[in-house]
């Protein structure tokens, strides 16, 4: 299921990679991902809320010479991996990046003994949710309506590890 190998061969060999513990000094170049990435961003205040006062919260960068290119954001609830954030950068996008992202963090959270994981997606968002399953989240319900910007359905995924 979760195997190694396809982003780090995508990946150019002098090219420095880093997944790291997100800071606030990363929020400008977040909510740039954040907004043209999504019909409903999350704001300045919604990231600065999470990394100051939310326990719960574990956000990552992806770095790729020094730039962010991408993040990930979960809570961990009950042991338990909620996935509330992923995004890549535009033109980073389809190069395997962003399951580089989820299975470096989520290698990290099963050390720590996060063994389940769950997301919402779009219904119509066919490409994150190709890239779920191939990491084995498998769709367990149906969030109707869930979105505010046009109302659209969420997929519950869940991954058990």
């Amino acid at each position: 299921m979760l195997k190694r190998g396809q982003a780090e061969q995508n990946r150019e060999p002098e090219a420095e990679v880093i997944v790291r513990p997100m800071q606030l000094e990363d929020i400008p170049s977040i909510v740039a991902i954040e907004e043209v990435s999504f019909a409903t961003p999350w704001t300045t205040e919604s990231f600065t809320s999470e990394l100051k006062n939310n326990v719960l919260a574990n956000y990552f960068c992806l770095e790729l010479d020094h730039k962010v290119i991408g993040y990930i954001g979960l809570w961990i609830v009950m042991g338990e991996g909620h996935i509330t954030n992923v995004a890549i950068w535009p033109g980073c996008r389809g190069k395997g990046w962003g399951e580089y992202l989820m299975k470096n963090v989520i290698y990290q959270m099963i050390a720590k003994g996060v063994l389940r994981f769950t997301l919402e997606v779009r219904v119509s968002n066919q490409a994150a949710r190709n890239l779920y399953e191939k990491l084995g989240f498998k769709a367990a319900g149906v969030r109707k309506g869930y979105y505010s910007d046009n109302q659209e359905d969420a997929l519950i995924m869940w991954a058990s590890l």
